[in-house]
């Protein structure tokens, strides 16, 4: 009996020794991408549940083609996949706001709204720091900004708390 209440505390106290990944509640930083052009966004990073964030990134664009500037406000909803070692992969969807400048006449200034997708990959340091790289595809829905489909490609390094 002594044997079988030793192995069920030495078995407790291994369970409880064990933590699994998580995610952080919040994550604030920087996201500094391409789409036709170069741009940052203060990008930040709340958490639903377990394995569930919202991202927000409001940003400055400057593009090189049709558009001379524009701002945006991305809130993509993300599922996060653990892999090992601090490292995690997630996918995510989501719309995109903002106002942009037209150098071309055949455009309308104005507003616009984009459908994002976004998948990509992150490392979470020991320290509470996320490096991260993904790409956002997003889809014009209303207005000039993304009359097309445009391919976002990003690096973000973010503070957790």
């Amino acid at each position: 009996m002594k044997k079988l209440i030793l192995l069920f505390a030495a078995l407790f106290s291994f369970v409880l020794s064990i933590h699994s990944q998580d995610i952080a509640d919040s994550a604030l930083g920087l996201r500094i991408g391409d789409i036709d052009g170069f741009g940052a966004e203060i990008s930040y990073q709340k958490k639903i549940s377990y394995t569930n964030r919202l991202e927000f990134d409001l940003g400055f664009r400057k593009l090189q083609e049709d558009v001379n500037n524009a701002y945006k406000l991305s809130v993509i909803y993300q599922w996060v996949m653990f892999v090992e070692g601090g490292f995690n992969w997630y996918l995510g969807a989501g719309l995109g706001f903002g106002s942009g400048e037209y150098r071309k006449s055949i455009y309308q200034d104005g507003l616009f709204v984009n459908a994002d997708v976004n998948i990509g990959f992150e490392y979470d340091f020991s320290a509470p720091i996320l490096i991260s790289i993904d790409l956002r595809p997003e889809i014009g829905v209303i207005g000039n900004y993304g009359k097309d489909t445009d391919l976002d490609l990003a690096v973000s390094i973010r503070y957790q708390f």
